[in-house]
């Protein structure tokens, strides 16, 4: 795998290396030597799926609040997204900054998306699959999510009007945290 950083401390792109033939292609997409490696968490405690039927179906921006934050590999296995991760952590010198960078099928490219970061993700085609690896466990209480259009973050979708699940439009204003020392 072929890891490349981006803009947000600890977020990676993370390529696959194919290995090709006339029957195709095999690759790795996960390794816990090559990703400890890294300094990036290890710990697999679930995978997750998500269908959308339509082109711009929008899901977002979510993350799980400490103790149960998590880690996330993000990877379009059919159709094509754009995924977004903004920097929560208050102490990070890119608090409140994204980055988004698109993800498809025939890539195989994946996102890895680092505890304290929201998450969300536009479908650019209809019958978009996206799959999850987490670091922890799903947790209910935990659960917390902020306004994909909020104009604190200044995200500039690529779609207009999206399709959007009724909790994830009514997220109120995100509220700034002081830095802790």
């Amino acid at each position: 795998m072929i890891f490349k950083p981006t803009a947000l401390p600890g977020a990676f792109i993370v390529d696959i290396e194919r290995r090709e033939d006339e029957r195709g292609f095999f690759a790795r997409t996960w390794c816990r030597r090559e990703f400890a490696r890294m300094g990036l968490n290890t710990e697999l405690s679930q995978c997750n799926i998500s269908y959308n039927r339509h082109r711009g179906t929008l899901r977002g921006m979510h993350w799980q609040a400490e103790p149960h934050a998590e880690a996330k590999l993000v990877r379009c296995t059919r159709g094509t997204i754009w995924d977004v991760v903004i920097d929560l952590r208050p102490a990070s010198a890119t608090y409140m900054s994204h980055f988004g960078v698109e993800l498809d099928a025939a890539s195989g490219r994946a996102l890895y998306v680092p505890e304290g970061l929201a998450h969300g993700f536009v479908t650019l085609e209809d019958d978009c699959e996206v799959s999850y690896q987490m670091s922890e466990f799903y947790e209910p209480s935990a659960t917390r999510g902020l306004r994909w259009n909020d104009r604190s973050f200044g995200i500039s979708w690529p779609i207009e009007n999206p399709i959007l699940h009724p909790r994830d439009a009514s997220y109120p204003d995100f509220v700034v945290e002081p830095a802790r020392t």
